[in-house]
């Protein structure tokens, strides 16, 4: 019966036997034995994702970025759509920033128990927080100084240069591109084979993940003590994400096509939303393509030629609710653990999420993972995605629904500037 159950609702048991197992050991004084027999799953379970975010971020860019090789035959087409793609992902991580900011749903968490995970985390923490200082002190270009790598290995075997190993990404991308298809082949098809291995490695790892997330809540409620308030910190995190997706996807898209396209937003939610019920239903942008692809020729009217080109391109590099979800999950750590991030920090999160969201495979929880890069960055421990793994799932569905509208919309854009909008 269980196996037959969803990734998801595994997760979500998973996390509830996690707090129930917490609270029974609170109660009856086992925590030292949950501390050295159960905890320890979890740790593996956060080891392993660390272990995947580099090769991940490296191949899915290079993957990404290669493909567009249709750019010297639509060169024009393909600047638009990745500028459009870039600055609609630049302005969802915007709009998380500022709803986190706005409602602060890790301010109600008890400020005395922010002070016990400052001292409990306080070691790595202060590392990345002198990093940070030293680049907000420093020359206003000190920060794009620290995204090149003087030693690509180097970086490699740091989790916290994920910026680097994302800038030699784009760097050999380009030159992939640039060389021409005969000499390269090789090596796109090694990199075609290498995504497929990685992600499938990212599948292993998340069949893990009820086990991981069971540990790591188990060992959060004794952290705790069993204190309801990080409960409530939950409830106010999920509202401000749905609050933010639902600006995305109501708000900003619709007037975006309003403007653009003249197309009426009731026209344009009605014909998008068979592609948004199989993108909440799976949590895909890749399986929910032939869909999308349906929906924005017959419905929204794009030609078939910029339909075929921008929209497989966003399943890639577009990441709208990914981006948005990233920079709230990454303050509302910071402010359980009462960290207050710089803003020099919080344009870092905005930088990085946007990049890291290129790199995010379309699968279900494929965010997860690049969501360690963005904590990184800023110096947020990682063991905060303890706090936010048990409700992903619902958050991961709405999150699919808005990155599959900002394709559609980027698509139906792009074809308006070219004359090809039905």
């Amino acid at each position: 019966m269980l196996k037959k159950l969803p990734l998801w609702a595994k997760i979500f048991i998973g996390m509830g036997l996690g707090i129930l197992w917490g609270l029974i050991s609170v109660w009856m004084g086992w925590e030292k034995f949950t501390i050295n027999w159960i905890e320890p799953w979890g740790t593996i379970f956060l080891k392993l994702l660390k272990l995947i975010a580099v090769p991940l971020i490296f191949v899915s860019l290079v993957k990404g970025i290669s493909s567009l090789t249709d750019i010297t035959k639509l060169s024009r087409i393909g600047y638009k759509t990745i500028a459009i793609y870039l600055l609609t992902t630049i302005f969802a991580t915007t709009v998380g920033l500022a709803m986190v900011n706005i409602m602060k749903p890790g301010d109600v968490f008890p400020e005395e128990k922010q002070e016990q995970y400052r001292q409990k985390f306080g070691g790595q923490i202060e590392m990345r927080q002198e990093s940070a200082d030293e680049i907000e002190k420093g020359s206003p270009l000190q920060f794009f100084e620290e995204m090149i790598p003087e030693n690509f290995f180097f970086a490699a075997g740091d989790n916290s240069k994920m910026l680097q190993i994302i800038f030699f990404a784009i760097l050999f991308s380009i030159a992939l591109v640039l060389v021409p298809g005969d000499k390269t082949q090789v090596v796109k098809d090694f990199f075609d084979g290498l995504n497929d291995v990685i992600l499938k490695i990212v599948d292993i790892i998340m069949r893990f993940a009820p086990y991981g997330v069971l540990a790591l809540m188990a060992a959060l409620v004794i952290d705790f003590s069993g204190d309801a308030d990080i409960f409530t910190a939950l409830g106010m995190y999920m509202l401000t994400v749905i609050i933010a997706l639902f600006i995305m996807i109501l708000g900003f898209y619709p007037i975006l096509m309003r403007i653009f396209t003249r197309m009426g937003i009731k026209t344009f939610l009605k014909g998008i939303l068979p592609a948004q019920m199989v993108g909440f239903t799976t949590s895909s942008s890749a399986a929910t393509l032939p869909v999308t692809l349906k929906q924005v020729t017959n419905e929204l009217k794009v030609s078939k030629p910029i339909a075929n080109f921008v929209l497989p391109v966003g399943v890639t590099i577009n990441m709208d609710g990914t981006s948005c979800y990233q920079a709230i999950a990454a303050v509302f750590i910071a402010q359980v653990f009462g960290i207050d991030l710089t803003l020099v920090q919080q344009l870092t999160i905005v930088l990085t999420a946007t990049l890291a969201s290129i790199g995010s495979p379309g699968i279900p929880s494929g965010s997860i993972v690049m969501l360690i890069i963005v904590l990184n960055s800023v110096g947020l421990p990682v063991e905060g995605l303890a706090l936010i793994l048990g409700v992903d799932r619902p958050l991961d569905m709405l999150r699919t629904a808005v990155n599959i509208t900002g394709d559609s919309t980027v698509a139906s854009l792009v074809a308006s500037t070219e004359g090809e909008l039905g």
